[in-house]
């Protein structure tokens, strides 16, 4: 992808005031994409000192010569997201890329349910993690989709994770809950497909970001060669760039699972 490739297309990235969905929010920048930077709060981007405030990282995706703003929503709850999709669109005038990156394997009063199996685990945790991962996805696609079906035109990318993949014993609702965006992806692409809108999912392998390393021990990685070690922000936001761009016009309906 070139530089600038984006310019003129309008982009909305949940959960983009830190991690992974600040680094897709600022590669969308960089490549001329006006973008809406969105959490759960302004503040939000403090809770692992990745920035001062939502506002903030808007700012800094300003600063490269594109239209930027932050907006809060609580998108497990229907008419937050609704009302998110809605402001997007005021501010910017449509929405051609949406990037479902908001969720994380994140208890109901933890940054990690505990325990964190399919038995033993809160019954709270469980709807945490479902709510935050597979709900706030459908709820951004069903507004945000109505919205590009009636333009024609769109492209959807829904975050899911490696762990949907393969069997884990720790983590167990969050992977099905990932494993449920994937089919959900497949699913709504079909239905869009008659509208020009591609529907596509990026199953992210481990990858270091803050929350990341404060809420897991990481063992040295010197002796792995570059596809065996833990993914760096950018390595993900590349395979996400493509999915935005026209190189994935004709893709719709899969998921990349980046193995590790």
């Amino acid at each position: 992808m070139t530089a600038l490739e984006l310019a003129g297309k309008n982009a909305i990235v949940t959960g983009s005031s830190r991690g992974l969905g600040k680094q897709y929010a600022l590669d969308l920048a960089k490549r001329g994409a006006n973008v809406i930077i969105h959490d759960v709060s302004d503040k939000s981007a403090q809770e692992f000192n990745e920035a001062e405030s939502g506002h903030d990282v808007a700012a800094e995706m300003a600063r490269l010569g594109v239209k930027a703003e932050f907006i809060a929503a609580d998108l497990s709850e229907p008419a937050q997201a609704e009302a998110l999709i809605k402001q997007a669109i005021e501010r910017l005038g449509s929405i051609d890329i949406l990037v479902n990156n908001a969720g994380g394997d994140i208890g109901k009063n933890t940054p990690r349910p505990d325990p964190n199996d399919a038995l033993d685990i809160g019954a709270d945790d469980i709807r945490s993690v479902v709510e935050r991962n597979l709900l706030t996805t459908m709820y951004a696609c069903k507004f945000a989709g109505s919205h590009m079906r009636d333009r024609r035109t769109g492209k959807i990318v829904n975050v899911g994770s490696i762990a949907g993949h393969i069997p884990v014993r720790g983590g167990i609702i969050y992977a099905a809950a990932k494993a449920g965006i994937a089919h959900y992806t497949r699913s709504l692409a079909e239905q869009l497909r008659p509208y020009d809108v591609n529907v596509n999912c990026i199953s992210p392998a481990p990858t270091y970001t803050a929350r990341f390393l404060a809420t897991r021990t990481v063992q040295a990685e010197d002796d792995k060669s570059r596809l065996q070690r833990i993914a760096e922000p950018e390595d993900m936001s590349k395979i996400v760039m493509f999915l935005c761009g026209p190189l994935s016009d004709y893709l719709t309906g899969e998921t990349i699972v980046c193995w590790k």
